[in-house]
């Protein structure tokens, strides 16, 4: 991982156009082509104030002196890029990390996974189980199934359904479409409950959305009839 701390204006255009005055921030590039800008205290201290997830292409610019003095960071398809205007370097450090061992999930996730891997009809009408935790090279997702038309469908799945959920979906359709067997792949976000806000972003995105109940799934209790009246 390379870790530059300088002195820099970041413009970002794609589907819209921000400005960050210059200031002195923290430029994180991850191995996988991850690009984040962060800046000291504040909301900002737990979330990068500009981000651009893989696949990224990074460009250097430097002067006579070999000092850098411009990146440009842009998605490999698509408009969308990030352009810095560096004017000092403070720190430039690179660090190699262990690698990862994807964190095992725990209690109701997973659970829930072992249950919808028995069970992947809950997450979509005639869905069969090809594989737990498919690897991408971001990190694995839950699911990996296909449905009646041996269509492609990943499905992610997490005890509440938020925002950073519908994120991190859309972060590995975008890895899994790169092969070109699984373009058409598409994704389903399964959770004891949804909110709102991700439920919005989610179809927004073409991404469907599951409520699963683990008592239901486990066989404790029968689903609740509906009355129709003649």
């Amino acid at each position: 991982m390379r870790l530059i701390v300088a002195r820099c204006e970041v413009s970002y255009s794609g589907r819209l156009s921000t400005v960050l005055p210059e200031a002195v921030r923290l430029l994180m590039l991850k191995p996988d082509g991850t690009f984040m800008v962060w800046a000291d205290g504040g909301g900002a201290a737990v979330k990068p104030l500009n981000w651009m997830a893989p696949p990224t292409v990074v460009e250097e610019q430097r002067g006579e002196d070999g000092e850098l003095n411009a990146l440009l960071v842009r998605r490999r398809r698509g408009e969308e890029r990030l352009e810095l205007a560096i004017t000092e370097v403070i720190s430039d450090t690179e660090h190699e990390l262990d690698a990862d061992a994807s964190l095992e999930k725990h209690g109701v996730e997973r659970e829930l996974q072992e249950l919808l891997a028995d069970a992947p009809q809950w997450c979509g009408e005639g869905l069969r189980l090809v594989r737990r935790e498919w690897p991408t090279d971001i990190g694995p997702v839950d699911l990996m199934c296909r449905d009646e038309r041996d269509s492609w469908i990943a499905v992610e799945i997490k005890r509440v359904g938020t925002i950073d959920a519908v994120e991190q979906l859309t972060r590995y359709l975008e890895r899994i479409r790169c092969e070109p067997e699984l373009g058409e792949c598409r994704g389903v976000l399964a959770a004891e409950t949804i909110k709102p806000q991700a439920r919005v972003l989610a179809l927004s995105r073409g991404i469907a959305c599951v409520e699963v109940d683990p008592e239901l799934l486990r066989g404790e209790r029968e689903p609740d009839l509906t009355l129709f009246a003649a």
